[in-house]
């Protein structure tokens, strides 16, 4: 069944050192999330930050797609255990969003927030790494519904589910807040070379 769904258990002993303890290499992409697939009218779509910041903004679609963009190849890691590797994304860089609202120096965490009411929390440090990016293309192709569109969060250095698909938000926190998958029993940093699946 793991075969199936995820692709061979067995890795590549070559690749090795890029594979998690506890992760089999897969080609596949699989579709796990909680919940149906949103429907989405672009028109009436935004993207917020809010929050501890100097400027709260929102964007419509159209001005999200005018900002400058940046492109990613990065491994990634399922709590599930699959991994897969030398992904390519396409988006706007953490930085460069953030950059907009002016984050203030009391936000230590971010806490995102996406359709269905789904949150993720993370660090404002883990946050802000080189590779985090606001991603609308996945394989130079925009994202399915299944896997996001139109933008889901990429955090490649944690676990999947800390960055949602069908981003709607980042609010900007003084402290930490347990997200959605946090509060039923996730580990709360979800890092993935510690194997940090579920909580104590």
């Amino acid at each position: 069944m793991f075969d199936r769904l995820f692709g061979d258990r067995r890795s590549d002993p070559a690749l090795a050192d890029r594979i998690p303890p506890g992760q089999y290499l897969t080609e596949k992409f699989p579709v796990l999330h909680y919940g149906s697939v949103p429907s989405v009218d672009l028109a009436r779509w935004d993207i917020r930050i809010f929050g501890e910041v100097s400027r709260p903004i929102r964007l419509t679609w159209d001005e999200f797609r005018a900002l400058p963009r940046t492109q990613v190849t990065a491994d990634i890691h399922c709590v599930t255990r699959w991994s897969k590797l030398d992904t390519h994304w396409e988006g706007v860089g953490i930085r460069t969003f953030l950059a907009l609202a002016g984050p203030l120096d009391s936000a230590t965490h971010v806490v995102a927030h996406a359709e269905h009411g789904y949150t993720a929390n993370l660090p404002m440090d883990v946050l802000v790494d080189d590779d985090v990016l606001l991603a609308d293309t996945f394989e130079g192709e925009p994202l399915t519904p299944e896997h996001g569109w139109p933008l889901r969060l990429v955090v490649p250095k944690r676990y999947f589910w800390k960055g949602p698909k069908w981003l709607r938000g980042l609010e900007l926190t003084t402290a930490d807040r347990p997200g959605f998958w946090e509060r039923y029993g996730y580990h709360n940093d979800g890092e993935p070379w510690a194997e940090q699946r579920f909580s104590e």
